[in-house]
Formats: C-alpha cells, sequence, structure tokens
C-alpha cells in the first residue's frame, strides 16, 4: 500500500476559502516512485497517443514498452540503484522515453542544458558523479562533448540518432539533406547506440525504491559563484508536485488533453510542470525541440493542443508576433506562465487574441518546482502568483528574524512547506541547513499574503537594493522604466557606492528604431519614482543577458556583483 503526506492540521489557512470548487487543499498526496506515472497512464489510456514529433506518433502503450526495453539496456551497461544517468537533449521522444528508462533502471537523472557551456557541464558531470550520458547524434552537441573529454567518472556515451525518431519520409529526407548535421560518432566500447538500449534483453530487473528517501533527479541552478549546486529531488517529492499540478487543472479531461511542449524538459518547469504533468493526464505530448515562436504558431493552428505553459517572454511574443490573427488558436484553453512576473496587460492581451485562460503560477527549483497558481475556476488575480497548490503551506516570515511569522499583507520573506520539497543540495550540508529549517524551505523571494490568501512576490531578496538606508524593490523601478512607450525592456541592479552603499543602475532596451534619450528618460522618471528609487545610472543596450526560459540574468550584467543565494526560482521575476 502506498504510503502518503498529509496537510498540516493546525487551523483554516486563509487560502481555503478561495479554493476552486470541488477541491481540498488537505486531500493526502501518495507518495510513489516517479516513473509510477507512464505505468498509471498506460492502464488506463493504452491506446492514447503519448509522444507526437513531427507527426510521429507513439502510443502510451509503446511508450512504456520502450521505456521498459531501455531501462534494461541501462542495467546491462551496469546502471544500478543510485547510478547517476544525464541526459544532454532537447524535447524528443528520447528525452521522455530515457528519463523514465533512468528511473526504472534504478538510476538518478542529472538534467543538462545543452547550451551551457563546457565549464558548466565539466562541472556539474563531475560534481554529480555521473557515469553515463544520452544524447543526440548531432553536431553541436559532440563538439561539446569533444570539448569536454571524460571528466570525473563519466565512462559511456550513449547517442541516439534524431533520424530514428522522426515518421517516414521525413527521416529519409533527414537523413539526405542533414549529413552536415550529423556528428561522425567514434567507433568504441565508450560510445553506445541508443538502439542497443533497446534491443530485446527482457524486462527490467526490479529495483526496490523508497520515494520518501531516494533521489529520483539531480537539477542544478543557476548561480553566482561557479560553484554547481545540484538541488536533490526525490520520487516522491517529485510524483507529488505532478498529482498537485494535475488536481489544480479542474477543467483538464484525462486522456482527451493534448499539451504543447516547448519549455525543455532539461529544466524544472518543463520537467514537472509540462512533460510529468501531461504524463499524468494521460495527455498527448507535442515535442518541439526548440523555441520558434512561427513554427509554434503552425504548430498550434495544425495540432490542436489545449494546454500550454510557457515563460512571460514567450507570451509576449506570441502576442507581437506580425500577422497573429492569420494563426488558428481557438484550440487553447488552459494555458500557464511561469519564470517571471507577468504583467497584467499582457495576460489580458493574450487572453483577448487566443481566447485560453492564462494564469501565473509561481515555483522554484528546490519546491520540483511549483508552489503556487492562480485557479482555472474561481478568482484569477492578475499580478498575483496565486493561491499555494494543495498540502503546500505558504508562510511569510520576517525579513530579519526567521523565527517571527508576518500576518496577511505585511512583506517579508516567503517559507514554503509540503511534499514535494527537495532532500537537499547534493553534497552541500552547510547550503542545505542554510534553505531548509525544520521542513521549510527559505526560499529567498521576498512577498506578501493577501486577504484572500493569494501570494505576491514582490522581488528576490538578494536583489533587494539599499541605497542611503531606504530599501528599494528593483521591480518597482523595472517596472515604471517599461511604462514608458519606447522602452522594450530594462532591469534594474545594485552597484557598490562608497556613500549610499549600493546606488542603483538601470539597464534599458529600447524599442526597435528609438532615439530615446538619458534626458528624456528621467523626466519620465521624475514623477513616478520617489527620489531614492532614481537610478543613479542609466546604461542602454540593444539586449539583455537571458536563461534558457527567458529569465533575466542579472549576474551577467554586473560579473562583479556579489553572489549571495543562487537558487533558481520560476517566479519572482524568475523565470
Amino acid at each position: 500500500m502506498d504510503s502518503a503526506t498529509t496537510p498540516p492540521t493546525n487551523g483554516r489557512q486563509p487560502w481555503e476559502a478561495s479554493y476552486p470548487a470541488g477541491l481540498d487543499w488537505r486531500t493526502p498526496i501518495p507518495e510513489r516512485p516517479l516513473h509510477r506515472l507512464v505505468e498509471e497512464a498506460c492502464a488506463a489510456f493504452p491506446n492514447t497517443v503519448c509522444l507526437d514529433f513531427y507527426g510521429r506518433r507513439i502510443t502510451y502503450r509503446q511508450t512504456s514498452g520502450l521505456i521498459d526495453r531501455a531501462a534494461r539496456g541501462l542495467q546491462e551497461l551496469g546502471v544500478g540503484k543510485g547510478g547517476k544517468v544525464a541526459l544532454l537533449l532537447p524535447n524528443c521522444p528520447y528525452s521522455v522515453i530515457a528519463f523514465h528508462a533512468i528511473l526504472k533502471a534504478g538510476g538518478v537523472v542529472v538534467n543538462l542544458n545543452p547550451l551551457a557551456s563546457i565549464a558548466e557541464l565539466a562541472d556539474q558531470i563531475e560534481h554529480s558523479g555521473t557515469e553515463v550520458l544520452i544524447t543526440l547524434d548531432l553536431v553541436p552537441f559532440h563538439a561539446k562533448l569533444d570539448a569536454l573529454g571524460w571528466p570525473g567518472r563519466l565512462r559511456t556515451v550513449v547517442v541516439a540518432r534524431m533520424a530514428d525518431a522522426l515518421p517516414f519520409p521525413r527521416n529519409w529526407a533527414y537523413r539526405l539533406l542533414k549529413r552536415r548535421d550529423v556528428a561522425d560518432i567514434p567507433r568504441d566500447e565508450r560510445h553506445v547506440c541508443f538502439r542497443r538500449l533497446l534491443a530485446d534483453h527482457g524486462a527490467p530487473r526490479p529495483v526496490a525504491v523508497q520515494p520518501r528517501a531516494d533521489p529520483a533527479v539531480l537539477q542544478y541552478t543557476g548561480g553566482t559563484t561557479g560553484v554547481p549546486k545540484g538541488t536533490v529531488l526525490t520520487h516522491a517529492g517529485l510524483y507529488a508536485n505532478t498529482i498537485q499540478c494535475r488536481r489544480w487543472f479542474t477543467g483538464a479531461e484525462p486522456g482527451r488533453e493534448r499539451v504543447l511542449a516547448v519549455l525543455p524538459f532539461f529544466h524544472v518547469f518543463g520537467m514537472t510542470g509540462v512533460m510529468n504533468f501531461a504524463l499524468a493526464l494521460g495527455a498527448e505530448l507535442i515535442l518541439l525541440p526548440r523555441v520558434d515562436v512561427r513554427e509554434i504558431l503552425e504548430t498550434i493552428q495544425r495540432k490542436r493542443p489545449t494546454i500550454f505553459s510557457g515563460v512571460p517572454r514567450l507570451f509576449q511574443a506570441i502576442a507581437a508576433f506580425p500577422h497573429l490573427n492569420r494563426y488558428d488558436l481557438s484550440s487553447l484553453r488552459l494555458c500557464v506562465s511561469g519564470g517571471d512576473s507577468l504583467p497584467p496587460l499582457l495576460l489580458e492581451r493574450f487572453q483577448q487574441l487566443t481566447g485560453a485562460y492564462l494564469a501565473e503560477g509561481y515555483g522554484l527549483t528546490e519546491a520540483s518546482p511549483v508552489v503556487t497558481c492562480n485557479p482555472f475556476s474561481g478568482l484569477n488575480k492578475p499580478g498575483s502568483a496565486g493561491l499555494p497548490l494543495p498540502g503546500t503551506l505558504v508562510e511569510i516570515v520576517a525579513l530579519d528574524d526567521r523565527r517571527t511569522l508576518l500576518s496577511q499583507g505585511r512583506i517579508g520573506e516567503v517559507c514554503v512547506s509540503g511534499p514535494q520539497l527537495m532532500a537537499g543540495y547534493w553534497q552541500d550540508a552547510p547550503a542545505t541547513a542554510q534553505a531548509m529549517d525544520g521542513g521549510h524551505l527559505h526560499t529567498g523571494d521576498i512577498g506578501f499574503l493577501d486577504g484572500d490568501g493569494y501570494l505576491h512576490i514582490v522581488d528576490r531578496l538578494k536583489d533587494l537594493i539599499v541605497t542611503g538606508g531606504q530599501h528599494v524593490y528593483p521591480r518597482t523601478v523595472e517596472a515604471v522604466i517599461k511604462q514608458h512607450p519606447q522602452v522594450a525592456d530594462a532591469a534594474a541592479v545594485g552597484e557598490p557606492d562608497p556613500v549610499r552603499g549600493q546606488a542603483i543602475r538601470a539597464f534599458v532596451v529600447p524599442q526597435p528604431g528609438s532615439a530615446l534619450s538619458e534626458a528624456e528618460l528621467r523626466a519620465f522618471l521624475a514623477p513616478r519614482l520617489s527620489r531614492f528609487e532614481q537610478p543613479q545610472r542609466i546604461e542602454f543596450r540593444t539586449a539583455l543577458p537571458t536563461s534558457t526560459i527567458g529569465k533575466i540574468l542579472k549576474r551577467d550584467l554586473i560579473p562583479e556583483r556579489p553572489g549571495g543565494d543562487d537558487r533558481e526560482v520560476n517566479r519572482p521575476a524568475d523565470r
């Protein structure tokens, strides 16, 4: 019998009165191995399409069979309980199959970002103790692997052929027209073809999994110190967060939805909020390996997805796409935005253009990642991060005293507890102790709970600017700068100042073709920001550095800025 996690019973929480009808915040959440998601979906919807990759359609029964064969193949390669297997893959059938095959073999998934630097990849492979790495046969991937060498304990690279993932005749066209894109793979014992994993070795050997104790994924956060920080996400935590998301989508129909998978699965938002959520729903995953707005719009029109998760920059790019009215986007019903704050005007515009319901959420890697979301039935509060998911407790503590709980409406640090929390940081007890306190995760985000129990994120604690003794929230400064009609984007950071302690430096991206001057912008800001919120320096840029999912990387704007906490979050302004 599965064990389950039950929410605390100490009094009624402020958000319970705002919960969607029929959804109980206190319903226990089962603790199960994460790979059970596919088994459960296969039992319920065996003939439903699970994966669609450029027309290659694979049912849940077929997907489950491929996972079993790949799991046994990995075991034949020596992957056992706790063995680390890295994935260096874009969204494609291999990424879904390999992910769950690793878990079923008893291993631990190490998600790697294909766009990461050589140094970052080497650090993460070595730090995690990765022994096997799975990737594609494409030149960009192997150029990085060649530069990497064989760091740490890495002993085997499994190579999947892109052409094998495509349907006929696209696979033949790919082999003929894209030969230059295919890498020349060494023929040696260190390199293994993914086809070999799928050879019929029999059923995978059963592995006893303790869901609450056993890691399923090592997810590396973006850091400021250069030291890799691997978040240990357990089977129980990831399964719980997937079920929490599944319950939250109150209007979703099991076995009938189609989920557009644009967010990369190597990112925690895409892993849980797209891939595993879709599997829990028995939905069809429409896989796109890259972010291309035109391709996204064409795919929506042709494939008719019903659910779509993205980041504000992606929703903005769609809303601003030329001749958007030429595309039929009417199939979209339920959309989620994470990774950064969603401007209320963008939410309104996207909903008007598509007819879809767009809800903003919040989370962070250490919470697997989803913590709160606006409801799909009930009050959707623009500008808020929504209500805590089932079983998730959100509290606000004083910035200067973690033991002091603050009442609704007061601003402090956001603290989270729930079944989806990480076990800790891999081989980093001091960082774990700093972040986790008696089962509570200190997020490093500044926010408050309103009278209805909705969470509002004010800023990131490490981004708070203290200038002349005054606290300045960069998001406040950025929001006002972006109100100027000639501003496309903006970021505000604090930099050392011998007099004030910190000075405000604003980086501004003007609209294309704009001749916006510093004097004109300062005149605009003067009546809209208080005296101590006015930037001391304004620097114009053609673009701002962003992460894979569109989060502004402030550490890259001023590299010498002091580091501090390097946790990656799904939204204050993350992601």
